[in-house]
């Protein structure tokens, strides 16, 4: 055996991708557990070449351009989105100051609207309190106009004098229609 040959052991001939996940292996030949990948080592080393080199730093080259490429695509969407957020922003507060002026017109429309309310309920009281008073200032004519007949300790001689003069006769009876229908004489 040369130096840089390895010698498998017994478990990496008994090594299979099914075995190793399922347990030990089965005596019984199965599809998937064939005489070939019994042999087989479970890696080779990896041999490395200037090929092999160069077309690994070529790959990763590829990929640090492509990274670039979308860091640039990303800045230029990155200003685009930002242009677009600018002026979504001024629209925004377009709309707010269109909505604000709305309410403020709503809001002074309502003040108005409750101030007329007030109003008209205002007028409404003194109209209630004018017919109040008229009715009130009618009675007390009326009591003015029947105060003339009053009695007062003033007229007191002239009222008797006058009851005395003139003799009324308040027992009488009266029918349903109030009719008097018999009255006692006068003594």
């Amino acid at each position: 055996m040369g130096a840089g040959t390895r010698r498998p052991t017994p478990s990496a001939r008994s090594w299979s991708p099914v075995g190793a996940a399922a347990g030990p292996t089965s005596p019984f030949p199965s599809p998937t557990n064939s005489s070939a990948q019994h042999s087989r080592p479970p890696h080779q080393p990896a041999i490395i070449t200037t090929t092999t080199v160069l077309l690994t730093r070529a790959e990763f080259r590829a990929e640090v351009l492509q990274k670039k490429r979308e860091a640039l695509v990303s800045r230029e969407d990155s200003v685009a989105l930002t242009e677009e957020h600018r002026r979504l922003m001024a629209w925004n507060e377009e709309e707010n100051a269109r909505q604000r002026a709305r309410r403020e017109e709503r809001l002074r429309k309502e003040e108005e609207e409750r101030k007329r309310q007030k109003l008209q309920v205002a007028e409404n009281k003194a109209r209630v309190m004018e017919a109040f008073l008229k009715e009130k200032e009618k009675e007390v004519l009326q009591l003015q106009e029947e105060a003339k007949t009053f009695i007062t300790p003033e007229n007191l001689d002239a009222r008797i004098e006058e009851c005395l003069d003139n003799p009324r006769n308040y027992n009488f009876a009266i029918d349903k229609d109030g009719r008097i229908v018999k009255r006692t004489v006068l003594s």
